[in-house]
């Protein structure tokens, strides 16, 4: 296979599969989120799950079979484009520093920076969320900048507060839920990042454009 070409299989009796050869790309990506935008919704389908270069689908074997999903599939793929994919944007509200982000201060020394600096550039960047993953509603975030990157605690905590929004390495995200973690924390959001009976359940999707806005600092 070709870098970049693409593969339709079926895993087990109830998932189609639309997988992409690495390397991943954005282009690629915006075509695989307007493709699982197509499918959402659809009474047959049971679930729509784009990950990182590939797509997973999930039917119903009762109200439609694995040949036909995946011919559908392979057609909507070979028209998407990466410009028919249009990203949702979600402004995130965070209260920075203080007990809501009592990293802040540790990660403004590693990078040498201060904390009005931090929260200014990691409130002033573009992030696109790349997947969902480790819980229900965590996202993945691209975008972070580079002068932010901090390794990950040496000791993770047991509890980090549901709606603590971190950095871990290169990337920045937000807990969904209370969860041990090893990521710095940095601010939190009062935002529900999982709700079960929202649906979609998540409030960010693959291929949303988020933004963070500085709510009242509490940083000293």
């Amino acid at each position: 296979m070709k870098p970049g070409e693409a593969r339709f299989y079926l895993l087990g009796e109830r998932a189609a599969v639309l997988a992409v050869d690495a390397p991943a790309e954005l282009a690629c990506q915006r075509r695989i989120w307007w493709l699982a935008n197509q499918l959402r919704g659809r009474t047959e389908l049971t679930d729509v799950v784009p990950g990182m270069n590939n797509l997973t689908v999930v039917f119903d074997p009762l109200a439609s079979d694995g040949t036909t999903v995946l011919a559908e599939l392979e057609q909507l793929w070979s028209g998407a484009d990466e410009a028919s994919f249009t990203p949702r944007e979600v402004l995130i509200p965070v209260r920075y520093g203080g007990a809501d982000g009592p990293d802040l201060d540790d990660v403004a020394r590693h990078t040498g920076l201060s904390p009005d600096e931090v929260i200014a550039r990691h409130s002033g960047a573009d992030y696109i969320v790349f997947f969902l993953g480790f819980q229900p509603g965590f996202a993945y975030l691209g975008g972070l900048p580079e002068a932010l990157a901090t390794p990950r605690r040496a000791e993770p905590r047991l509890a980090v507060p549901a709606g603590s929004v971190a950095i871990g390495g290169s990337q920045t995200g937000i807990y969904p839920a209370a969860a041990p973690g090893g990521w710095h924390l940095i601010g939190r959001t009062a935002l529900a990042l999982f709700d079960p009976r929202r649906d979609p359940p998540t409030l960010l999707l693959p291929g949303d454009r988020v933004r963070f806005a500085p709510e009242e600092a509490h940083h000293a």
